[in-house]
């Protein structure tokens, strides 16, 4: 006859069709398994569990037996590190609900074991566990590999997104650089640089300045998407020229705005413009509303900088042109345009008359009795009075009238759409500017000087440009013969 022990470990209760007594060979083929199984009845208590648990579970003879309690076994198991309380809760809640469970027990050795208990008849619960740790470092092997695949994807994505916005960067200053370079004055470019900026960094407003003729001060010259552009600066009110080097200003940060832009509340950078290694100007562009905080001035501001470096080349180069331009077109001593310059005007605006069905005035004109000047009062003393009469010529004259130093003291002015009584009133009020000039040279007031003029229009006079100097200076030999200090009309 067998104990009560013995028939308690002979009797599986399956919750199913009430208990019946495990057969030899049940009790075998349940040893043998690859699982451990562990039985609780509806109290928590231990009726049955097979000899591999203890292999799985890695348990010792006395961690176990039959009639433990599920409390007492859990609470070692959480002793050992190898049950987390927060699995112990939720399982015990869906015990309570009579619900099945799962969850992973880690064990002090490193194996892991699938813990799965499932209800049966009457509160049972039939618990089997399972090594899984090959499973589950396949498992996060084959996570790892995804997370690292995925990391290596966005950062393809990244280098792609990045090698995109370069080449776009790269574009968009390529298509800067020729209309940079195809510029014929700095006006052209100024309108280039603000249609451009507006484009190439939206979102952003600035304004660009340049250096004055006396340094002293810097002028606006263009601006984009800017309520305002500042007639005059000074260079020291900009942090960037007194520093000598790009300024970002980041009113979050340990920064500190430029007396040129107080009040300033969002993120801006201030370039210098730099032509030849000399300081020309000043870029100041504005992130507003960017919205990304440093990211964005680095990014932004990394491309405001590559566009300043455009910008100050295309400056150094048409300042360089224009100033070679003034050197074969302008006479060195008075600044007015010379006798080869002045020729393809007259030649551009006789085409032009033609076209528009309008003429043109001339003016031909010199300085009486300049020989004696100079012999008298001296070389030095002559090119002084005639450095007065080209700024005579530049206060009176309108912006479109052309005048020129012809050779010595021969001068000549041209005068777009103006008729011959026109061109003969401005002659005479020319000759009356000159007369009431007064020269002051090493000190001494020089006596005042006369000129005399002669007056042509197109096409009433000649029909050529040749034709019309001749005529012109043939009036102007009139003049002279006449008394000098006077106009005369040149005839047909």
């Amino acid at each position: 006859m067998k104990d009560e022990a013995g028939r308690r470990r002979e009797t599986w209760h399956l919750g199913v069709a009430g208990d019946f007594p495990a057969s030899d060979l049940a009790i075998e083929i349940m040893n043998i398994m690859e699982q451990g199984i562990l039985v609780w009845n509806a109290e928590g208590v231990c009726e049955l569990h097979n000899t591999r648990v203890f292999e799985v579970l890695e348990l010792k003879p006395g961690d176990l037996t039959i009639g433990t309690e599920r409390l007492d076994f859990r609470n070692r198991a959480i002793q050992r590190g190898e049950m987390r309380e927060e699995d112990r809760i939720r399982s015990e809640e869906r015990i309570a609900a009579n619900l099945p469970y799962a969850f992973d027990r880690h064990l002090p050795s490193g194996r892991v074991v699938f813990t799965s208990g499932r209800p049966a008849r009457n509160g049972a619960y039939v618990v089997t566990f399972t090594d899984v740790t090959e499973a589950r470092q396949a498992q996060h092997e084959l996570e790892a590999a995804i997370a690292k695949s995925e990391a290596a994807e966005a950062k393809a994505r990244e280098i792609l997104t990045s090698e995109r916005a370069r080449q776009d960067e790269a574009q968009k200053l390529a298509s800067l650089d020729e209309w940079l370079q195809s510029c014929k004055s700095l006006s052209e470019l100024f309108m280039i640089v603000q249609t451009f900026m507006a484009r190439m960094l939206p979102g952003s407003s600035g304004e660009l300045y340049t250096y004055s003729t006396s340094r002293d001060v810097l002028d606006g010259v263009c601006h984009w998407n800017s309520p305002g552009l500042h007639r005059h600066i000074l260079a020291d009110t900009c942090w960037s020229l007194r520093r000598g080097r790009a300024y970002e200003y980041d009113p979050d940060g340990l920064c500190f705005p430029c007396d040129h832009a107080q009040g300033a509340e969002d993120e801006y950078i201030c370039v210098p413009i730099l032509a030849h290694g000399d300081t020309v100007g000043l870029m100041h562009v504005v992130f507003a509303g960017q919205g990304e905080g440093l990211a964005s001035m680095d990014r932004n501001g990394q491309f405001a900088r590559r566009c300043a470096e455009h910008i100050s080349m295309a400056i150094a180069n048409v300042k360089l042109r224009d100033e070679l331009r003034d050197q074969s077109i302008r006479d060195p001593l008075t600044g007015l345009y010379n006798r080869r310059y002045f020729m393809d005007a007259l030649t551009r605006e006789l085409g032009l008359s033609d076209r528009k069905g309008t003429g043109f005035g001339l003016i031909s004109f010199d300085v009486d009795t300049f020989k004696w000047f100079n012999d008298t009062h001296g070389h030095e003393a002559g090119d002084e009075v005639l450095r007065h009469i080209a700024d005579r010529l530049r206060t009176i004259l309108a912006e479109d009238e052309v005048p020129c130093r012809v050779g010595g003291e021969e001068f000549a002015v041209l005068v777009p759409e103006g008729d011959l009584d026109a061109t003969e009133a401005l002659a005479d009020r020319l000759r009356n500017e000159v007369e009431a000039t007064e020269v002051v040279y090493l000190g001494s007031r020089l006596p005042r000087v006369t000129i005399s003029c002669g007056v042509g229009a197109y096409p009433v006079t000649a029909g050529t440009p040749e034709q019309l100097l001749r005529a012109t200076d043939a009036a102007l030999y009139q003049a002279k013969e006449n008394g000098r200090n006077r106009v005369v009309r040149a005839e047909r």
